[in-house]
């Protein structure tokens, strides 16, 4: 098993995104996947995706504001999916 096959090192991939995510820091959301995206290899996931490696590139470079769809594709790319949770400490 690889690491990137690994159940427990995406579930540490997973603790990573989703801490910036519920802090509200999407810049280092973005910075955090693109070097995970970077550690599994941009060709594979371009290859499996559907996105052309160049794309992926400029999508994930600092600063940049990639599609919503390509975020997703990225993820699935890495062994990750994006969900929805009800906010914690949130009342009616």
């Amino acid at each position: 098993m690889s690491k990137q096959t690994d159940p427990t090192h995406l579930e540490a991939i997973a603790a990573y995104l989703s801490m910036a995510l519920e802090e509200g820091q999407y810049d280092y959301f973005l910075e955090a996947l693109s070097n995970i995206a970077r550690g599994h290899g941009i060709a594979a996931i371009a290859a499996s995706s559907g996105l052309g490696r160049e794309s992926l590139y400029k999508a994930l470079a600092p600063g940049a504001k990639p599609r919503f769809e390509t975020v997703c594709k990225v993820m699935n790319g890495v062994g990750l999916s994006l969900g929805v949770t009800p906010k914690r400490g949130r009342g009616k």
